[in-house]
C-alpha cells in the first residue's frame, strides 16, 4: 500500500504550525547548518558552525568568517573570484565570459540601431 504521510524530520517539533513552506524552509536550514563542510586549508570535512557567521575546522583549529548556515556563499565565492583575479590576473573562464558580456551587448546595440532605423524610416 502507498505510503501516506512523508517523515517530518528536524522540523517534527515545529508539528502541524507555521505552515508547510515555513517548515521546508526551516528544515533545509537546519540541515545546511548541522551539516559538515570541507576546510579550505586541510581540505577534510570537519568545518562545523561554531555560532552565526563563525565556522571551525576540527581538525586543524582553522577559524573562519561565513555565511549564517553555510561557511561559504556566493557573496564570498565573487570575492575570492575578484581577489585571485587581481594577484593572478584574468583566468580563461574569467576572459570567456568577458567575451560573452561583449557579444551580448554587441547583439544588443545592433538590434537597437535597427530599431531606430525603422522608426525612421
Amino acid at each position: 500500500m502507498a505510503k501516506r504521510t512523508q517523515k517530518a524530520g528536524a522540523t517534527a517539533k515545529f508539528g502541524a504550525r507555521y505552515g508547510v513552506s515555513v517548515r521546508r524552509n526551516a528544515g533545509s536550514a537546519m540541515a545546511k547548518r548541522s551539516r559538515k563542510y570541507t576546510c579550505p586549508v586541510c581540505q577534510y570535512q570537519k568545518v562545523e558552525r561554531q555560532s552565526v557567521g563563525i565556522w571551525v575546522c576540527k581538525k586543524c583549529d582553522h577559524t573562519f568568517a561565513g555565511g549564517a548556515w553555510e561557511p561559504f556563499t556566493r557573496a564570498s565565492e565573487a570575492n575570492n573570484r575578484i581577489l585571485r583575479r587581481s594577484v593572478d590576473g584574468a583566468t580563461t573562464a574569467d576572459m570567456a565570459f568577458i567575451a560573452q558580456e561583449a557579444a551580448m551587448n554587441y547583439e544588443r546595440e545592433l538590434a537597437e540601431g535597427m530599431h531606430a532605423n525603422e522608426e525612421e524610416e
